[in-house]
């Protein structure tokens, strides 16, 4: 399966966090990392603190999603991620944003990712790597960019 990870981190060394979890996401078992979008940075929304470094990355997996997004759910907390409060700062945010093309509506996850067309911060990397991609039950991740073209994100310099 093809499935695409949205990466975000505001504590710490943010830009190094977001790159280290872009390699463990190639860690884990029966997963390789098909590719990675350049690093950006961006305000919180509906947040505070530090601006957010994101990515996106595409793996395939043979996994089923929610082994995913257990997996995901370890390499947040070997990276400290704690959970106090909704839209808390973050050491590290792993979202499963799509997963092939199924739509999985479940307590523990929601595929497609509910908030993705509403967040630059998730459309503009995630279609720096994938700039044809359809969002199952909703049509062509661009048709939602001018939705998300008053949000602040740019990207940052490789290095």
């Amino acid at each position: 399966m093809l499935a695409y990870i949205g990466i975000g981190a505001n504590l710490g060394d943010a830009q190094d966090t977001v790159r280290q979890a872009i390699a463990r996401l190639g860690q884990i078992p029966a997963t390789q990392l098909q590719r990675a979008s350049s690093l950006y940075s961006s305000a919180p929304i509906d947040s505070s603190g530090d601006d957010y470094v994101n990515a996106v990355a595409a793996i395939t997996t043979s996994l089923s999603a929610n082994d995913l997004l257990l997996a995901l759910q370890e390499i947040e907390l070997a990276f400290g991620r704690e959970r106090p409060y909704r839209n808390a700062p973050r050491t590290l945010d792993l979202d499963l944003l799509l997963y092939a093309d199924q739509q999985i509506a479940t307590e523990q996850l929601c595929v497609p990712h509910p908030r993705m067309t509403e967040r630059a911060f998730v459309l503009l990397p995630l279609l720096e790597i994938a700039a044809e991609i359809d969002i199952p039950g909703q049509g062509p991740a661009q048709t939602f960019v001018a939705g998300v073209a008053q949000q602040a994100i740019f990207r940052l310099p490789v290095g």
